[in-house]
C-alpha cells in the first residue's frame, strides 16, 4: 500500500506538465493495456504529420460495433505528438470506446486555419472507415483537451471545416469540449499571437461564433481554476449560448483540477482528481446514435 501511495504521488508530481516526456511517458506506462490493440502511424493524409494512432477495445464489438471518438490534443498549436496521449486512448478503449488519437500540423509549420484543415480530415476518416473499424458511423465523437478542444469545436460548431471533406457536423453523435478556448481573441499568450496572426487576428475564428440550434449534443468540461484557460469566458459562455439555442449540453467543472491535469485525470493513477474519464464516458453511453446517414469510405 505504502509502494502504491508513493506511486500516485510521483504520478501527480510529474503530470503537473503534460508537456514533459518524462510525465506523459510515466502516465503512458501506468496505462492499461491489455484492454486494447494499438495500431499505430496510420495515414490519413499524405503528409507527414496527418497520421493518427488507433486504440481498439479488446473482445468482440457490440452488435452496431463500438462507440467512435476522434481525439486531439493540446499544446498551443505550437507542440504535441499522438504518442503523448496512449493514456487517453487506453482509459477510453478499456471502456469500450474506439479511440482515434490525431497528429496535425503545427506552428511555425502552418498557421490559421491548416491544422483545422488537418483536422477535418482525420475526423472524415473516423467517419468513413468507423465501420471497417469495428465501430459504429452513427456514433462518431470529436474530443479536444486545451487548442485540441478548439479545434474539436471548430469542427462540430462551423461545418465550413468537415464541409471540404463532403461531410457535415450532423454526422455526429456529439462532441466533447475539455478547457477549450472558445472565445480568446485578442489574446496575450505570446505562443497563440503568431498562430491567428496577430494583430490582424481573421475574421470567424472562434467557436462562441457558431453557437446555434444546429450544433451536436455537447459535453464541456473545464478546471474551476484553470489559469490557461478562463473557464468563464470560455466553457460557461458557450454551455450558455448553446442551451439558448436549444442544444443539449452537458457542463462538468471540476475543483481539484488544474489546466493540464484534466487531460491527466484519463490515466487511472490520477482519476481520483476528477472523474473526467467517467463523465465522458456517462455522455458517450447516453448518446443516441446520430439521424444522419453514415457515409460510405472514400475510394481505396
Amino acid at each position: 500500500m505504502r509502494r502504491l501511495i508513493m506511486l500516485l504521488a510521483a504520478a501527480l508530481a510529474i503530470a503537473s506538465s503534460l508537456g514533459g516526456c518524462s510525465a506523459v511517458g510515466t502516465l503512458n506506462a501506468l496505462s492499461a493495456r491489455g484492454d486494447s490493440m494499438l495500431s499505430a502511424g496510420v495515414a490519413y493524409g499524405e503528409l507527414p504529420r496527418q497520421k493518427l494512432d488507433i486504440y481498439t477495445p479488446a473482445g468482440m464489438a457490440p452488435a452496431h460495433g463500438w462507440p467512435v471518438v476522434v481525439f486531439f490534443y493540446g499544446g498551443s498549436w505550437n507542440t504535441g505528438a499522438r504518442q503523448d496521449y496512449e493514456f487517453v486512448g487506453r482509459g477510453l478503449a478499456a471502456r469500450g470506446v474506439l479511440v482515434l488519437i490525431a497528429d496535425y500540423r503545427l506552428y511555425p509549420e502552418v498557421r490559421y486555419p491548416q491544422f483545422l484543415e488537418d483536422s477535418a480530415r482525420a475526423l472524415a476518416f473516423g467517419l468513413e472507415h468507423a465501420a471497417r473499424l469495428g465501430g459504429d458511423p452513427r456514433r462518431v465523437f470529436v474530443m479536444g483537451h486545451s487548442a485540441g478542444g478548439y479545434n474539436a469545436a471548430m469542427l462540430a460548431l462551423d461545418a465550413r471545416w468537415l464541409g471540404h471533406t463532403g461531410h457535415a457536423p450532423r454526422e455526429l453523435a456529439g462532441w466533447i469540449g475539455l478547457a477549450g478556448p472558445y472565445d480568446f481573441l485578442p489574446t496575450g499568450n505570446p505562443e497563440v499571437r503568431p498562430v491567428f496572426f496577430h494583430p490582424n487576428y481573421p475574421p470567424h475564428a472562434q467557436p462562441i461564433e457558431f453557437a446555434s440550434r444546429s450544433a451536436p449534443r455537447t459535453f464541456l468540461g473545464a478546471a474551476v481554476d484553470d489559469a490557461l484557460v478562463s473557464p468563464d469566458r470560455s466553457t460557461r459562455q458557450l454551455a450558455r449560448k448553446l442551451e439558448t439555442a436549444g442544444v443539449p449540453v452537458t457542463l462538468r467543472l471540476y475543483e481539484r483540477a488544474r489546466h493540464t491535469t484534466l487531460i491527466g485525470a484519463f490515466a487511472w493513477p490520477l482519476g481520483w482528481i476528477a472523474p473526467v474519464l467517467e463523465d465522458v464516458q456517462a455522455f458517450i453511453d447516453a448518446a443516441g446514435p446520430t439521424s444522419a446517414s453514415p457515409h460510405p469510405p472514400s475510394p481505396g
